[in-house]
C-alpha cells in the first residue's frame, strides 16, 4: 500500500500519468510528445543529418557541376565539331570553285591552242618545203661541188637562191618559231584538273603520247634554230662554200633531216588530238 502510494506520488514529477488522458486534450498532447520525442531521436543524429544534407549538396552540386561540365565539353565538342563540318564545306566549296576554274581555263586556252597549233604547223610545213628547195639549190641531193643546181644555173626560183641571204626559208623559219613558242607556252600553261592523262585507257595513253611527242618537237625545233643560225652565217664561224662545201652540205643535211623528223612529230602529234 505504501508503494502503491509512493509510486502515484512519484509518477506526476516525471510527467507520468496513471488516469487516462482527457480526450479533449489528447491530440495536441500526443502531437507535442510526439514532435518531442522525434526532436529528442533526432538530436544525436543532427551532425550526421548535417554532414548528409552537405554531403548531399556537395554530391549534387558536383553531379550538376559535372553534368554541366559534360554538357558544356559536349557543347564544346559540338561547336567543334560544327566548325570543323563548316571547314571540310568551305574547302570542298572552294575545291569545288577551284576545280570548275581550271576547266573554264583549259577550256579557253583550247580555243586559243587549237588554232595556234594548226597555223605552227603549216608554218612549218611551208617552211620545211622552203628549205628543202633552198638545200637542192645549194647542195644537190648529195651532189658535189660542182654539179649542184646553183652551180648548173638550174636553182628553183632561180640564181638569186644561190647567194646571199636565203629570205624565203629563214622568213618561214621565224614565223614557224614564233607560233611554235606561242602553241608550246599555251599548251604548258593549260591545267589539267581530272588528271586526264593518267591511267589505263585509251585516251590517257593518247594524251601521254602526245605530251611525249611535244619534248621531241620541242627539241627538233631548237637543233634547227641552231643549225639555221650557223648555216646561214657560215662565214661569220669561218667557213664558206669554196673552201667547206663537205662540212656545209653535212650540216645542211643534217638540218634538213631534223627538220623532217621535227614535222613528223608535230604530224603525228596532231594525228593523236584529232
Amino acid at each position: 500500500m505504501g508503494t502503491l502510494v509512493a509510486l502515484a506520488f512519484v509518477t506526476p514529477l516525471f510527467g507520468l500519468s496513471l488516469s487516462p488522458p482527457d480526450p479533449a486534450l489528447a491530440p495536441e498532447r500526443i502531437a507535442v510528445e510526439e514532435v518531442a520525442g522525434v526532436a529528442a531521436f533526432a538530436a544525436p543524429f543532427a551532425a550526421l543529418d548535417d554532414d548528409g544534407v552537405s554531403l548531399g549538396a556537395g554530391a549534387s552540386a558536383r553531379g550538376s557541376a559535372s553534368i554541366g561540365g559534360d554538357a558544356e565539353g559536349d557543347a564544346d565538342a559540338d561547336a567543334a565539331g560544327s566548325d570543323e563540318a563548316a571547314g571540310d564545306e568551305d574547302s570542298e566549296e572552294l575545291d569545288s570553285d577551284e576545280y570548275a576554274a581550271q576547266l573554264h581555263e583549259r577550256a579557253d586556252l583550247t580555243r586559243i591552242h587549237r588554232p595556234l597549233g594548226i597555223a605552227t604547223y603549216a608554218a612549218m610545213g611551208l617552211s620545211l618545203v622552203l628549205g628543202t628547195i633552198q638545200y637542192y639549190n645549194l647542195y644537190g641531193f648529195f651532189a658535189d661541188q660542182g654539179s649542184n643546181p646553183c652551180v648548173k644555173g638550174t636553182a628553183v626560183f632561180g640564181q638569186g637562191q644561190c647567194t646571199g641571204f636565203p629570205l624565203l626559208h629563214a622568213g618561214a623559219g621565224f614565223l614557224t618559231a614564233g607560233l611554235y613558242t606561242a602553241t608550246f607556252a599555251v599548251s604548258l600553261a593549260m591545267p589539267d584538273p581530272d588528271d586526264a592523262s593518267e591511267g589505263d585507257s585509251e585516251y590517257a595513253k593518247t594524251l601521254r603520247m602526245h605530251k611525249t611527242l611535244r619534248w621531241v618537237h620541242f627539241g627538233g625545233m631548237v637543233a634547227q634554230m641552231l643549225l639555221g643560225i650557223v648555216i646561214a652565217n657560215a662565214e661569220t664561224f669561218g667557213m664558206d662554200r669554196a673552201n667547206d662545201y663537205g662540212t656545209l652540205q653535212a650540216l645542211a643535211t643534217v638540218h634538213l633531216g631534223v627538220g623532217l623528223a621535227t614535222f613528223g612529230a608535230m604530224t603525228w602529234a596532231m594525228v593523236l588530238m584529232l
